[in-house]
């Protein structure tokens, strides 16, 4: 028989810190590295693990004490030892436990096993978070194969599936729709069968039984109804929250809900780092996303009771409207807009164009005024690099960027899309048109990746299809600049002796003065101008 001492490890540089939650019971099985109790220091919560596997024997400090490194917490027996922590008891109960431990032969677990559980979680998202779910694919008990859609889940600008990444049987869905998930969150629970295997002990979260735990860990069962220790489940409004007394006055004295905010210490604790990102970021949008000096102290209007004048009917703004409102919003205020004007003429350019028809028919491809678009825009932003940069005015940098990929526009029955063109400048004409083809079906049936609009350095958008002569568009931030096309049409040019009649084709430069001088500007539409007047410079 041998008994261990459990003592508070190193607690990096901290002097004292307080027990704010005792893990486990007197009598618990638990395994090496299993939490045994949470302790709260200034700046973090930290759970003390158990130094090998074995029986907890005693616990010998209680919620609120404090404890240095190297104290005692506790006690426990080593794992082959299991049976000391039970010395106390009446010599006819050992012996009752010794007679009823060859009907309970630890292969059994085993046997029953050829399968286990995996929680599948959500993968990721390119970043974006709190994506509603807005379809549950499928139910409990359904038998799915690898890659079979788990749930829907729709982000401002597409809706995707998220695949199961096993076959197997589905346990419980953890979530429902209307909930929001972030990368890592748990979605269901699979049964994945093996092949004349045996389970590990952690892939038995669900199997309770008591008389079994020398044989495992009964600490991963005990756990399972509540799996703290893998993944943070944010909790809804006026729930309890884990969070030790510093953390909880420093909510008081910045006025923050702590049910809202979510949790990165160990268990989904909240500490202080937590509070003030949530409060930050609760600035940033009642900001409107823009920082100091961007006009965000610009006072709302205030609507009228419009119902007073007439009939009138509401409803709720879509998602994407509300995404692309804010976003519009944002670059306005924060970017100084400028517009440069100008007209190519596109007589040749058409006249080309149209005699690709019948080539464009056996490959299949339409050949739209749009391919040529791009090569000119991607010639000129090689000419001119300084309007493929971003800048960074916090840390007052300008990112130059080596790649040229743009973004075109795209007018869907659900909103404003904006899909992106990779390598424009390595890519033929037929290449252009065939992608941006497909990119924007894609787009109108809401069917695009979040990284299929990701990227871009440049964007644009025509209107030429609807009409009108000329327009500002507004820069999509962070890029510098942006083109507007609007509808060509026949105007007479003089051309040093009469005038011409040419097909003219207004151009619009949106631009950030910031990083793009109205010299550049006016290069730049001038470069546009005069490859798409003459096709075979974008050879050269």
């Amino acid at each position: 028989m041998s008994e261990q001492e459990i003592k508070v490890p190193d607690l990096g540089g901290a002097d004292e810190v307080e027990v704010i939650e005792i893990i486990v019971s007197e009598g618990d099985s638990v395994a090496e590295e299993d939490p045994i109790l949470t302790v709260e220091s200034d700046k973090a919560s930290v759970e003390l693990p158990a130094p090998a596997a074995g029986k907890i024997a005693k616990i010998t400090v209680k919620v609120g004490d404090k404890v240095r490194e190297g104290d005692v917490v506790g006690v426990m027996a080593a794992d082959g030892d299991a049976g000391s922590a039970e010395q106390s008891a009446p010599a006819e109960e050992s012996e009752e436990k010794v007679e009823a431990a060859p009907e309970e032969p630890k292969p059994a677990p085993k046997k029953s096993g050829g399968s286990r559980k995996e929680t599948i979680k959500v993968p990721s998202l390119d970043g974006m978070e709190n994506v509603p779910v807005i379809e549950v694919n499928v139910s409990e008990g359904d038998t799915i194969e690898a890659e079979s859609a788990l749930v829907t889940v729709e982000s401002d600008k597409a809706t995707m599936e998220v695949p199961s990444p096993y076959a197997g049987k589905v346990g419980k869905i953890l979530v429902k729709e209307g909930d929001k998930v972030s990368e890592g969150d748990e979605l269901v629970e699979l049964t994945i069968e093996e092949e004349g295997g045996e389970k590990s002990p952690a892939a038995e979260p669900e199997k309770p039984a008591a008389s079994e735990q020398p044989a495992q860990p009964s600490a991963k069962p005990e756990a399972a109804p509540q799996p703290q220790g893998s993944t943070y489940e944010p909790p809804a409004p006026g729930t309890k929250v884990h969070a030790g007394p510093a953390v909880r006055k420093l909510a008081r004295e910045l006025g923050a809900d702590l049910t809202r905010v979510k949790g990165s210490g160990p268990k989904g604790r909240i500490v202080k780092d937590d509070v003030q990102a949530y409060v930050k970021s609760q600035l940033q949008q009642s900001q409107q996303g823009g920082s100091v000096g961007t006009g965000s102290g610009i006072p709302g209007v205030k609507l009228p009771d419009f119902s007073q004048f007439g009939d009138i009917e509401k409803e709720s703004m879509s998602r994407m409207m509300a995404a692309t409102a804010t976003n519009m919003q944002r670059s306005w205020l924060n970017v100084p807009h400028v517009t440069q004007f100008e007209d190519a003429d596109i007589t040749d350019m058409e006249d080309f164009r149209k005699s690709q028809k019948a080539a464009g028919e056996k490959r299949g491809v339409k050949m739209t005024p749009l391919p040529f678009l791009l090569k000119a825009c991607a010639n000129a932003l090689a000419e001119l690099p300084q309007f493929n940069v971003s800048i960074d005015m916090e840390k007052k940098e300008v990112i130059r960027k080596k790649y040229i990929h743009i973004g075109i526009a795209v007018d869907t029955p659900h909103g404003l899309m904006v899909p992106v063109i990779r390598d424009v400048d390595k890519k033929g004409l037929w290449e252009l048109a065939a992608e941006s083809a497909e990119l924007a079906k894609k787009a109108r049936d809401k069917q695009l990746k979040p990284a299929e609009m990701q990227g871009a350095c440049f964007t644009i958008t025509s209107l030429g299809g609807i009409g009108g002569t000329a327009f500002t568009p507004i820069v999509n931030t962070p890029e510098v600049a942006i083109l507007g096309v609007s509808k060509a049409a026949m105007k007479p040019v003089w051309d040093g002796k009469e005038f011409q009649p040419r097909l003219m084709l207004p151009l619009s430069l949106s631009y950030d003065h910031r990083a793009v001088n109205g010299a550049d500007a006016a290069r730049f539409t001038s470069a546009l101008a005069q490859s798409l007047g003459d096709i075979r410079t974008l050879l050269l």
